[in-house]
C-alpha cells in the first residue's frame, strides 16, 4: 500500500501541538510531540507510575492514548480547517515495557474528504515495536466560532 502524498500546512508546528496538550490527558501522561517530519508525526511518552498498570508494565490504555493522540493530531493538521473525530482505533500490544520512554510515529494510510486512516507504531528505546495501532477518523465541518 502506498503512503498518501501530502504536506503539513505551513502553520503546523511542534510548539502549537504541545501547547494544545496543556491541561489535558496528554499532559498528565507526559506525551510530548517531538518531530513533524516529511509524512509523519512523532511523540514520546514516559513509562513510569503515570503510565503503568498494576504489574509495573506499560498500560495498554496508555499506549492507545499515545496512538490516538498522534493519529488525531496528525489528522487535524491535514483536515483543511475541518474537525476530526475518532471512529475506531485498534491496537496490537507486542512487547512489555517497564521503564524508560516509548516513541510513537504516525503515518497516513488514507486521507480522504470524509475519512482518514492513520497507522501508529510505538517503539521502546531500543527501537523494538511495542504496539502497532490504526485509527480511523471522520472529517467533519469545523464547529462555528
Amino acid at each position: 500500500m502506498q503512503t498518501p502524498v501530502f504536506t503539513w500546512p505551513p502553520e503546523a508546528s511542534l510548539e502549537a501541538l504541545n501547547a494544545r496538550s496543556r491541561g489535558t490527558l496528554m499532559e498528565t501522561l507526559g506525551i510530548v510531540f517531538t518531530e513533524l517530519g516529511e509524512g509523519y508525526l512523532r511523540a514520546t511518552m514516559p513509562v513510569d507510575a503515570r503510565t503503568h498498570q498494576p504489574y509495573g508494565l506499560l498500560h495498554g490504555g496508555a499506549s492507545v492514548a499515545l496512538a490516538e493522540t498522534l493519529g488525531s493530531s496528525a489528522g487535524a493538521l491535514v483536515a483543511g480547517g475541518n474537525a476530526v473525530v475518532g471512529l475506531e482505533i485498534n491496537a496490537n500490544h507486542l512487547r512489555a515495557v517497564r521503564s524508560g520512554t516509548v516513541t510513537g510515529t504516525t503515518r497516513p494510510v488514507h486521507i480522504g474528504r470524509s475519512t482518514q486512516v492513520w497507522e501508529i507504531r510505538i517503539e521502546d528505546e531500543a527501537g523494538q515495536a511495542v504496539c502497532i495501532s490504526r485509527i480511523t477518523l471522520a472529517v467533519l465541518p469545523a464547529p462555528p466560532g
